[in-house]
């Protein structure tokens, strides 16, 4: 009878995505690491500018509609 390990019967574990936490220590993390986490922060703040745009646009469009 063949040995099974948890990875053949179910597959590879899937890795998190990395998080960053705000004032977390850095000094465990590689410069590849870093570079990924600035990747993921700057995509999240370009998100949060669209949603700023987006609000912004909203408001003008309800100004315009309700002006006398």
């Amino acid at each position: 009878m063949p040995d099974f390990d948890e990875e053949s019967v179910f597959g590879a574990r899937v890795k998190a995505p990395p998080v960053h936490e705000i004032g977390q220590n850095l000094d465990a993390l590689s410069s590849a690491e870093l570079a990924e986490r600035i990747r993921l922060l700057m995509t999240e703040v370009e998100r949060l500018e669209t949603a700023i745009r987006a609000r912004h646009a909203t408001r003008a469009a309800a100004d315009a509609a309700f002006k006398l």
